[in-house]
């Protein structure tokens, strides 16, 4: 068992480390989860004496909280990162130990009580205080969002949190009028982020954050179904399968995913989630797809970690899942009208992503209008994603870090300008057209108005050959030369003026442009975060295409084509 130290937790605020505190803290709450399934397993009481010892180490610390979140985050009146005494906060890894102590009691209570009965009263005794009498007189945690003013975030936290909460409630709690309250309270709050996503189901935080947002929002409403013998139930609703076909229709093959904002490039989803939600709501998409992952995986096992649910649940599922003929092919497009993304595939295997949105998404990166492209399968033009959080990625410090930053996505700087943050910085016009297999925007919008842009239109076209990607503007005045910025990795060759050679695993384009109007410029981005390293390797290149010269209105005209090897 390892011991959380209270400079583990001040470490956040010297350095912005955050790993220090939730390594050995995520370690112990994994071994609790691990010791509770070999005993459920064997039930020859060879494990209880060790799962004992996590479960009263857990009741004896001050709090279950992340040293980021209780600062970062403003969990803590204090804003201070080292737990408060004089307070209960609940936030995602609260929640999860709560809800995972919840099911060690339920199962292990009596067990405990041949030991020492003070042991189970401890545990009852601290998951009433916690998490049950804490969600029920406190409404001040953003993610609740009971006081959400207009314009307000709901993210992935809502559901994920609430989702652990009814799990608390629907083990421990035995007088049915506090248990209805509670679960009411739970649904007016699970509310607020079903009514913040569009009626698309595009999850705007990425396929990375989907298992945490609609994924969490599924398991939530599983229980609620289950626990009410299905009188509460909302999976005919069609945005709550649109909300579960995202990740289907967000894999481009080979592990690869459309990735945008703080969503890395590598993912796919967990086969035994999509399955059970595909099953709930009706989705043979998504079982046919759940059932592909699962034949891919060369890891067989079943276990979510501190998440008991997911793990029984899809223990319960494994048979009938595997007995699913597995199918998966990219659809030839998917068109999110609200959210603005856009997939678009063609026969000779590129597979062309875009969005439009706006610069305040959740997770958000400044990147209205960028894109990203894939040859069989391969990124050959990308969206790096983000490297490890620490303190400065979700202060104002954020946009200080370049994968934040729109001049290293595949987007203009304009007269020398970036796009900027803030809600108002957004992508208007946006259009798509299924028979053109055609998506373009004004851009304009989401950059400043130091920027001096009125117009700029970006299109993509997608024909069975090549990708043509078009810039249209109209600025107010020239301030600068205009820079266009592609974002690669591989073998990225410059050295041909009018062409830029992408060669990546094996897939090699060509992306074409008029050498009598642009320099280009390959800068080397080394990537010594593992986030991103594990992802992309040692390096990236960004492609600045230069303008040679300025003027108020102009074309300009770009091609990826495939080159046969």
């Amino acid at each position: 068992w390892k011991v959380v130290k209270a400079t583990d937790y001040i470490e956040y605020e010297r350095s912005g480390n955050r790993k220090i505190m939730e390594d050995p803290f995520g370690e112990n709450n994994n071994a609790i989860a691990d010791l509770m399934m070999a005993e459920l397993a064997e039930g020859k009481g060879r494990f209880v004496d060790q799962l004992i010892n996590g479960v009263f180490q857990s009741c004896e610390m001050t709090s279950w909280v992340l040293s980021a979140h209780l600062g970062a985050q403003g969990a803590q009146q204090s804003k201070r990162s080292l737990p408060d005494y004089k307070e209960h906060v609940i936030d995602l890894t609260a929640g999860d130990l709560g809800s995972l102590l919840s099911w060690t009691y339920y199962f292990f209570h009596s067990e405990f009580d041949k030991v020492n009965p003070v042991i189970s009263e401890r545990l009852r005794y601290e998951l009433q205080e916690r998490i049950l009498d804490t969600y029920m007189e406190v409404d001040r945690f953003w993610w609740m969002a009971i006081n959400l003013k207009p314009g307000g975030m709901v993210n992935n936290w809502n559901p994920w949190c609430n989702f652990n909460v009814l799990q608390c409630f629907m083990l421990l709690e035995n007088d049915k009028d506090v248990l209805a309250n509670a679960v009411y309270r739970t649904m007016q709050s699970v509310d607020k982020f079903i009514n913040y996503t569009h009626s698309d189901g595009a999850c705007e935080e990425g396929p990375s954050y989907w298992g945490h947002a609609a994924g969490k929002m599924y398991d939530y409403l599983q229980i609620l179904h289950d626990g009410t013998g299905g009188k509460i139930s909302i999976f005919d609703q069609p945005m709550i399968k649109n909300m579960g076909e995202y990740i289907v229709r967000s894999y481009v093959g080979n592990g690869w995913v459309v990735n945008f904002a703080d969503a890395s490039a590598k993912g796919g989803g967990d086969a035994p989630i999509i399955f059970r939600y595909g099953k709930a709501v009706g989705s043979d998409l998504m079982m046919e797809y759940a059932a592909y992952l699962n034949s891919q995986s060369k890891d067989k096992s079943i276990s979510f970690g501190r998440d008991m649910f997911r793990t029984l649940q899809s223990l319960y599922y494994s048979d009938e899942m595997n007995k699913v003929k597995p199918v998966y092919q990219s659809p030839s497009y998917t068109w999110y009208p609200e959210t603005e993304f856009c997939y678009m595939t063609n026969k000779n295997g590129l597979f062309f992503a875009a969005k439009g949105g706006y610069n305040n998404e959740s997770h958000n990166h400044n990147d209205a209008g960028t894109f990203s492209l894939y040859l069989n399968t391969t990124p050959v033009l990308i969206d790096a994603g983000v490297g490890t959080y620490t303190r400065q990625t979700f202060s104002d410090e954020r946009y200080s870090i370049w994968t934040m930053q729109s001049n290293f996505h595949n987007l203009p700087m304009i007269n020398g300008v970036p796009q900027k943050f803030g809600s108002e910085y957004k992508a208007t016009k946006v259009k798509f057209d299924p028979k053109r297999m055609s998506y373009s925007a004004n851009i304009a919008t989401a950059y400043p108005k130091e920027c001096e842009v009125k117009e700029w239109i970006r299109s993509y076209t997608l024909t069975n050959n090549e990708l043509r990607i078009e810039d249209s503007f109209t600025l107010n005045k020239t301030l600068k030369n205009n820079q266009i910025n592609f974002l690669t990795w591989g073998d990225t060759d410059i050295s041909k003026a009018g062409e830029v050679i992408i060669s990546v695993k094996g897939e090699k384009v060509r992306l074409t442009y008029d050498k009598n109007s642009f320099s280009p410029v390959k800068e080397t981005i080394k990537l010594e975060d593992p986030r991103l390293s594990n992802v992309w390797g040692k390096e990236v290149y960004r492609i600045s295409l230069n303008a040679k010269t300025v003027s108020l209105t102009g074309k300009y005209a770009f091609t990826v084509q495939p080159i046969k090897q």
